[in-house]
């Protein structure tokens, strides 16, 4: 796009005048939300600026949807409102005007940097007149709906795809609290056809050993080249799931050349399980199962309590059972701390360890392996399409 055409990079076919500036006063209506306590419960949903809240009685859009766009607190997610609706008074709606299309109007306001019109020096806030006099450029009615029209199908496959992965991580949390036994129980509530035997139980201590663990933190770990590979307790809490299943070159190096003859009685291996010891909350414990590392050797780093079983384990199980709330709940009250929570090597030596059969538990992880799977497939489609999405916005519009 340049300044002098006012036309966007990429465009349908046919259309060739020119986009005009336009103030979002000439293409909607931003309107108040108000309170809602004061009105029964009732079939209309009720939005604030994170979505939705509950239902009542009375609308304040009966039959015209409009975009809303926070007027406090989250002021950059403005989203489609269908109607009829109700929303709260830290949520502006905008109805567009009737030479408006709707979803033209939505990715418009979703193109605009309302971060940088916050009027407020605490919570981000955003007023009527800082909208209505933000200035953008608007093709003719035809485009509009050919651009409305075209964001309107890629939102429904986003959608598709966003429920589809919800329903399968409702599936698996519905699936680890039926596979593992609950308290009292020696068999799970759901098995595989063929395996009758009860589980077996004992203490963490009979079930593993612990490794040493570095205390380098991040800082200076980056380099090309380096020494050994670090797994951080930041990695196992947000980028791993139940089990590291591939070489990950974005584990950092560590460069100190001391720590490797330092640990090299303790370098980790396939089988091996990683506990974050330390998060801001009850994920404190989180653990993941080493199925297959780095080429270089790699070491357990800051936060972290690495343990090595005493004996073979099936392939995935360990990292789903310890992670799943029939094991995890053991640790709850074990905890300590109250802004940041730790848990420590002792706590883990008091709690019990179940499991069945070899032959099971392999059924077991490679069940939820597949679902794991299926999660992270739909998981990259999602933000394969959201960050098309997000290039198409820049491309298609002024």
């Amino acid at each position: 796009m340049t300044e002098q055409a006012k036309v966007p990079e990429i465009r349908f076919a046919g259309f060739t005048d020119p986009w005009e500036q336009r103030k979002f006063s000439e293409i909607v209506d931003v309107c108040s939300g108000r309170d809602y306590k004061h009105l029964d419960e009732g079939p209309i949903p009720v939005y604030g600026t994170g979505g939705y809240m509950t239902s009542v009685s009375e609308a304040l859009s009966h039959n015209r949807d409009a975009i809303g766009i926070g007027r406090k607190g989250t002021i950059d997610k403005p989203y489609l409102l269908k109607a009829p609706f109700w929303t709260v008074d830290t949520l502006f709606y905008a109805i567009p005007k009737s030479d408006i299309n709707l979803e033209f109007a939505l990715c418009s306001f979703l193109n605009v940097d309302w971060k940088s019109k916050d009027e407020s020096t605490g919570l981000p806030s955003l007023s009527k007149e800082s909208i209505n006099e933000t200035v953008l450029s608007v093709p003719n009615v035809v485009e509009q709906n050919h651009l409305g029209n075209f964001f309107a199908d890629l939102d429904r496959l986003i959608t598709l795809h966003q429920r589809k992965y919800d329903k399968l991580v409702v599936f698996k949390k519905s699936m680890l609290e039926k596979m593992f036994p609950k308290d009292g129980e020696s068999v799970p509530e759901i098995r595989f056809a063929g395996f009758t035997d009860p589980w077996e139980q004992r203490k963490f201590g009979d079930c593993f050993e612990f490794l040493k663990s570095n205390t380098l933190s991040r800082a200076g770990l980056n380099g090309e080249n380096g020494t050994a590979r670090n797994v951080h307790y930041g990695d196992i809490l947000i980028k791993f799931g139940d089990c590291l299943d591939g070489e990950r070159s974005d584990l950092p190096f560590i460069t100190d050349d001391t720590v490797l003859p330092k640990y090299a009685g303790s370098i980790l291996r396939e089988g091996d399980v990683i506990f974050a010891d330390t998060a801001e909350d009850e994920t404190a414990g989180k653990c993941v199962e080493l199925r297959k590392l780095p080429k270089e050797p790699t070491i357990s780093g800051l936060h972290t309590i690495p343990a090595r079983p005493r004996f073979p384990f099936g392939t995935g199980y360990l990292g789903h059972y310890l992670n799943s709330d029939a094991y995890h709940r053991q640790l709850l009250p074990l905890m300590q701390g109250i802004k940041v929570i730790s848990v420590s090597k002792a706590a883990l030596q008091d709690t019990q360890v179940r499991f069945p059969g070899l032959s099971e538990q392999s059924a077991i992880g490679a069940a939820l392996n597949e679902i794991d799977s299926l999660i992270t497939l739909h998981q990259r489609k999602l933000e394969l399409l959201q960050n098309i999405k997000k290039s198409l916005l820049d491309k298609m519009f002024v």
